[in-house]
């Protein structure tokens, strides 16, 4: 394609892949916001419905670096990554739609789904990751990754403020039985369906023989050679990415209760506060690829570091001064939002960056590699992040969780101002 035409000509295969990124974003919000109601029927205990919820993450940790591995190898008509997307993300909706139906029955059984659905799932979000920088060139996928991030934010806000509201649905449908606690689920199952057709009928893999020659490289040998290499650029990404995990993903999981505690929100209202970090990550994801060609992909990055930290300190001063002039109002609550946005702007603009910075140190043959030793650090911080912020709460309250997060995203900031590499202006190493 011709070069002054830039990311336009990319654009619709971009779309279609992002299917495959919508899935996730519909999946997971439902996961994490009903999962525990369902385990609640049946354990009592906060820390054991806790140590069930981080099942994902730590499947994940393993699942999704070994199956890019291994689709980085896979040779078929079809490609490398789609026979992985159309056989285990079908078995994902399955699972998934079959969720509550499985808290009716016991807890045995909505154990062993659960288990399964996170298998099947975790192993297919390397493949679905990895088909993007197999298709498109590495100057334009931080716009790429911005498109794909859209579409993810996108079947969030439809998870958490369209489907969510099906919870309360109380009718007897053919096959589908009682409605009640139960509707969204099969209804989102049915959509990975639909969006799993569209990928395979839509996005085509470069062919096998192609690649053919390319290098195999092992994950771990992979990760050895990065560590061991004079340029540390990579290595250096992939510390900054468990740190700004590390905040995140100490926030993330206590947004509900932060405001149903200290905002005194409604059970139903509270999903609000997660719902606007998706909005905006929706509208801001593909503005900051393009501002991210334009100033450099470790500026951009760099920059929304340190207005995270701003934003995270505001909250925290918020909260104490809330704290301290009593009940919680309305403004407090809008304003609250208004940050949450804010962070949404600026955390989707750090995300959709970073993974094309990696994705320029990786060959063609090796990409899947680069995509699992991504999953590998966010996941981990992922897991040891909500231990570690809960703890910080039970200590001094909520406000501990915001100045945790901006102390993660100081260090991150840090730590990325020593990477050389990434930008798209360099010479991809992958055949494009």
């Amino acid at each position: 394609m011709d070069k002054k035409d830039g990311f336009k000509p990319y654009l619709p295969l971009t779309f279609l892949i992002g299917f495959g990124f919508f899935t996730m974003g519909l999946m997971d919000p439902l996961y994490d916001n009903y999962l525990p109601k369902f385990l609640g029927d049946y354990i009592g205990s906060k820390f054991i419905i806790g140590g069930v919820m981080t099942l994902d993450n730590v499947f994940a940790l393993f699942m999704i670096p070994l199956v890019s591995v291994i689709s980085d190898r896979t040779r078929t008509r079809i490609g490398r990554r789609m026979p992985y997307i159309i056989t285990l993300l079908p078995a994902t909706a399955v699972c998934f739609g079959l969720l509550p139906y499985a808290a009716g029955v016991s807890l045995a059984v909505l154990i062993a789904l659960v288990f399964l659905l996170n298998v099947f799932k975790q192993a297919a979000r390397g493949p679905v990751v990895a088909l993007m920088p197999d298709s498109i060139p590495g100057d334009y996928r931080s716009e790429a990754n911005g498109v794909i991030n859209t579409m993810g934010g996108i079947a969030s806000i439809v998870g958490t403020i369209g489907l969510a509201r099906l919870m309360n649905v109380d009718l007897t449908l053919p096959m589908l039985g009682a409605t009640k606690n139960r509707l969204p689920f099969p209804i989102a199952g049915f959509l990975v369906v639909v969006a799993v057709i569209l990928v395979f009928a839509f996005v085509r893999e470069k062919k096998a023989d192609e690649d053919a020659a390319e290098e195999k490289v092992p994950l771990f040998s992979s990760f050895k050679a990065i560590a061991g290499s004079g340029d540390r650029s990579a290595l250096l990404i992939l510390a900054s990415i468990f740190l700004w995990f590390l905040g995140y993903q100490g926030v993330l999981p206590f947004l509900g209760r932060y405001g149903v505690e200290e905002l005194g929100l409604s059970e139903g209202v509270t999903a609000f506060s997660s719902g606007m970090v998706g909005i905006a990550y929706a509208l801001f994801a593909i503005p900051s690829g393009y501002i991210a060609h334009k100033f450099g992909r470790r500026s951009t990055i760099r920059f929304s570091l340190a207005a995270l930290v701003a934003v995270m300190i505001a909250i925290f001063l918020q909260d104490r001064l809330g704290a301290m002039m009593g009940p919680a109002n309305g403004t407090r609550t809008f304003v609250f939002w208004g940050l949450l946005f804010l962070f949404g702007a600026f955390w989707v603009t750090v995300i959709t960056n970073s993974f094309p910075m990696l994705w320029q140190m990786a060959s063609f043959g090796t990409m899947g590699v680069y995509t699992g030793l991504y999953y590998t650090f966010s996941q981990a911080a992922a897991i040891a992040s909500p231990p570690m912020t809960g703890g910080l709460i039970d200590l001094f309250g909520y406000s501990a969780m915001f100045a945790f997060c901006a102390v993660c995203m100081l260090a991150a900031f840090i730590v990325m101002s020593f990477v050389k590499r990434g930008e798209a202006g360099e010479k991809a190493v992958s055949r494009d």
